[in-house]
């Protein structure tokens, strides 16, 4: 089993995460930790009631994971999870491309359709074409990465000629967010990877509706992506990773957390998955860096 943690830079309490020197400590205590990955969110333009209600802010991911990767070595980088509709694929290929040579191959981009229709509006994006937009976009980075002239027509664009470069070898890899069918289906055809998240109900209807339910339909979801695999003989790594919650983890450190803790990892290893993401409490900083280095003396030590 592998873990991805969220690494704070989107909150806003002064002085603590959005700084160089901030990103920079909360990156070195991922990687001594052992740690296998850390990511960030998107919300460009949330909507204020959202934001004030049960929300959470954002940095661009693109430029925040740039500070995490020049301040590690080894730390792989997720968006966890971009909206594609909110951007052109062909900034979208270059940023993902970009951040794959400059951190040394370790950049996973995780997609997914999106849900708030007010940051949509906002960034003049039809919020009712999201999912035809999130097909075309992976569609098209996947032949932009392929490399050489790209002559395509899409809903937003018009490329007759055009040859966006780098195109690096190995390609960053695409994890699919979501459980709906439409994103169970993205999964097979373009993704390495699925991501999606436990619904709880502190989520917005919307969220939970769009959540994994229990690990029972983790796991009948995780057997239709794979059997579908394997009738088209995809025969490539496919990996899994659940966020257990968008609620702080281990709030109080407490033996009945470990204990619960290691007995969700063995139900989540048995429904087919390899990757566990999770959001640890950050008060401060300092109690971030703290609770990362707790997290790894009492699981991935012991994995």
């Amino acid at each position: 089993m592998k873990f991805c943690l969220y690494i704070p830079v989107g909150n806003v309490t002064p002085g603590q995460f959005q700084s160089p020197a901030a990103v920079s400590e909360m990156t070195k205590a991922l990687e001594q930790a052992d740690i296998d990955a850390c990511c960030v969110t998107d919300h460009p333009a949330p909507s204020s009631e959202w934001l004030h209600a049960n929300g959470h802010d954002a940095l661009d991911p693109f430029t925040a994971l740039a500070f995490v990767a020049a301040a590690s070595s080894r730390l792989l980088l997720q968006t966890n999870i971009l909206v594609l509709p909110y951007r052109n694929p062909f900034l979208t290929a270059k940023a993902a491309t970009t951040l794959q040579v400059l951190s040394g191959g370790r950049f996973i981009l995780g997609v997914g359709s999106g849900y708030q229709k007010a940051e949509f509006d906002a960034l003049g994006v039809d919020f009712h074409k999201r999912g035809r937009l999130t097909d075309e976009a992976l569609e098209t980075i996947r032949e932009i990465w392929a490399g050489g002239s790209i002559v395509k027509k899409g809903m937003g664009f018009d490329a007759k000629g055009n040859e966006p470069r780098p195109s690096p070898e190995p390609q960053p890899k695409i994890w699919i967010g979501g459980s709906s069918d439409a994103a169970l289906r993205r999964a097979v055809k373009h993704g390495d990877g699925w991501c999606p998240f436990f619904s709880i109900a502190r989520h917005s209807k919307l969220n939970q509706d769009s959540g994994i339910q229990s690990v029972a339909d983790l796991k009948n979801k995780v057997e239709t992506i794979l059997q579908a695999r394997q009738q088209q003989n995809l025969q490539t790594a496919f990996d899994v990773n659940i966020a257990i919650s968008s609620v702080d983890n281990f709030i109080h450190r407490s033996q009945g957390e470990i204990d619960q803790f290691q007995e969700d990892l063995r139900q989540l290893e048995g429904a087919g998955v390899n990757w566990i993401t999770l959001k640890l409490p950050h008060p401060s900083r300092a109690a971030y860096i703290e609770n990362v280095q707790w997290f790894a003396e009492n699981f991935v030590a012991k994995i």
